[in-house]
């Protein structure tokens, strides 16, 4: 799999850029609003949100933000793969053993960006998500970071996502462009619905730059279905992540 962090190593590329747009997109849908807590899923896997969430984090760093990442995919954490990390401890562990989780964030090459990993894949993470322990870290976490996103696992597939958006500010799906299924699309739609999640949009990923003389990305504000798309030049596809 291939993980990039194309923000801080790429900054002037079309990929960038659309990164940079989001983070606008973003804080525009956010602006009458105290939107600090952002979960970022997808209705699958391999759609790109562990990338969106990396990527999006550097974008709002390199606008004065401080931003705390929070690998809450206790499934298959990745976040310290991107950010050359350790995992060996982290969210699991605070939660588990409730320890101070301060002790597991940790600092990234990426100025004002931080990071609280996965940590081991526990038995339970359904449970440690929904958690008492989890309310009081994310509440603790927004009144110390400008932003918090969040990286969860694909909503369609696991519970552990609805139960979190329940918690979170609002909530930004991924959608791999050409990959994601129509039906499971609309069932990451509904399952955010029915939790009463605040959708703040949409992001069209992973699209092939072959098959198109433009990268579009795609924008779906989620209070009133208003598309903004943004046409960007381009010479290789999104970025992927697992």
């Amino acid at each position: 799999m291939a993980y990039s962090l194309v923000t801080f190593e790429q900054t002037k590329s079309p990929i960038a850029e659309a990164y940079r747009t989001l983070r606008t997109n973003v804080q525009f849908t956010c602006v009458d609003s105290d939107t600090r807590k952002i979960m970022i899923t997808s209705p699958g896997p391999r759609e790109g949100k562990t990338t969106t969430v990396a990527n999006l984090a550097v974008s709002m760093a390199q606008a004065g933000k401080t931003v705390l990442i929070i690998d809450a995919d206790l499934r298959n954490p990745t976040q310290h793969k991107l950010f050359g990390l350790d995992n060996a401890q982290g969210l699991s562990v605070a939660l588990v053993q409730d320890k101070d989780y301060r002790q597991y964030i940790r600092e990234t090459a990426v100025p004002c960006v931080r990071v609280l990993t996965g940590g081991p894949i526990p038995p339970n993470p359904a449970e440690l998500i929904g958690s008492k322990r989890m309310k009081r870290l994310l509440q603790e976490v927004s009144e110390q970071y400008d932003m918090v996103l969040i990286d969860t696992p694909p909503i369609v597939a696991v519970t552990d996502a609805a139960i979190l958006a329940q918690e979170v500010d609002g909530v930004i799906l991924v959608l791999a462009s050409g990959e994601v299924n129509k039906d499971f699309a609309q069932r990451a739609k509904e399952l955010l619905d029915k939790v009463g999640a605040k959708i703040l949009g949409a992001v069209l990923n992973k699209v092939d730059a072959k098959t198109s003389e433009y990268y579009y990305y795609y924008y779906y504000h989620g209070s009133d279905n208003t598309k903004k798309k943004h046409k960007r030049r381009k010479d290789r596809s999104a970025p992927s992540e697992g």
